[in-house]
């Protein structure tokens, strides 16, 4: 399957991007990205059009780009502003610009069609301008996987039971019914489990011991950002599904960057509504995630693995996997349309269809 191009990727946490000349790889290409002097994220295409040397391996002039190879330079639009030994710039001398967008200390790239960024929105959530709510970002979990596989694995709650018993997940949840809404975007998967022994993750930050009732709404955006909506809250409370604030609630967040066909990026943070300032619950909310992620990465290479493998046998699909079913659907549709061109409405069409 081929990548969606026309939609943001992140290319990284603001933290990650300097003066220093940085590649990224998104969607089987090589970008070279940098912070200019006026604090803008630079993201060119890294490979001069001479020698096809890629650009991160020369240096920066001011915020200008020299290629190490014959000093081709080149500025943050992607023009070539000098060659060395001769005054006229072909028209030919210049590297791809690719749309950036910075907001909530997060890059985002486009790697589409730079006409169609301007008018599609950056995934954003009103958590991220609360005063009652924390932000804080973790780590990037490296993983050799395809990214189809990897977003799957994000609107499944189904599969916590099993591969977190001791984080995210007990044995209290096996048998408890998914909930699945595949009709817009994002795709959503929910299930609560009522008044249940509290999971390790929340026996730590919420300081759970009696029983709970907690939740999971697992929101999956095309084509691959999820948030992971779970919490706890003590079981005499009763609480509906629309009181989710009362109890102890985390958002956490996956930013998934397709690298290439089998190795993808999972940039993980989270927001929580309780412990605001504190850095401590941070640090040991950091541990327990490593943990699970770690869990999460095992079971998901192995999976590529076996994939790799020749197969006499097709997979088959339980009640379970109606979210991620769909979603490998739209994702095909979305590739298939980016394969073609619309040339708009006709004028005076030579059929006349009644259907």
């Amino acid at each position: 399957m081929e990548f969606v191009e026309n939609a943001w990727y992140v290319a990284g946490w603001s933290s990650e991007f300097d003066d220093e000349l940085r590649r990224v790889t998104v969607l089987d290409r090589h970008v070279l990205m940098y912070r200019c002097s006026d604090g803008t994220v630079a993201a060119l295409e890294d490979r001069c059009p001479h020698r096809h040397l890629p650009l991160s391996h020369g240096k920066r002039i001011g915020d200008d780009v020299q290629c190490g190879y014959h000093g081709m330079t080149f500025d943050c639009s992607g023009q070539c502003v000098r060659i060395p030994g001769q005054d006229n710039v072909p028209r030919a001398a210049y590297v791809e610009r690719f749309p950036v967008c910075e907001q909530h200390d997060i890059v985002w790239i486009w790697m589409g069609n730079p006409d169609l960024a301007v008018s599609t929105p950056v995934f954003d959530l009103p958590e991220f301008s609360d005063p009652s709510w924390h932000a804080h970002q973790g780590e990037a979990l490296h993983l050799k996987s395809h990214y189809i596989n990897v977003a799957e694995n994000l609107v499944d709650p189904a599969h916590v039971s099993f591969v977190h018993p001791t984080t995210l997940g007990n044995a209290a949840s096996e048998n408890v019914p998914v909930h699945v809404s595949t009709g817009g975007d994002p795709i959503v998967a929910w299930r609560w489990i009522r008044d249940a022994e509290p999971i390790g993750f929340f026996k730590n930050v919420g300081g759970f011991s009696a029983n709970v009732d907690r939740w999971h709404y697992y929101y999956l955006h095309l084509p691959c950002t999820a948030v992971i909506d779970f919490g706890s809250a003590d079981a005499a409370l009763s609480l509906a599904e629309d009181e989710r604030d009362k109890g102890v609630r985390i958002l956490a967040l996956h930013f998934i960057t397709p690298v290439s066909e089998q190795y993808s990026i999972d940039r993980w943070m989270h927001l929580r509504n309780t412990a605001l300032d504190d850095d401590e619950v941070s640090a040991s909310m950091d541990a327990m995630f490593k943990v699970a992620f770690a869990e999460d990465k095992a079971i998901l290479e192995a999976i590529q693995e076996e994939e790799n493998r020749p197969s006499r046998r097709r997979p088959i699909r339980l009640a379970i996997d109606k979210g991620s079913t769909v979603y490998r659907k739209r994702i095909r549709d979305l590739v298939e349309a980016e394969r073609i061109e619309s040339m708009g409405e006709p004028v005076a069409p030579s059929y006349v269809h009644h259907d």
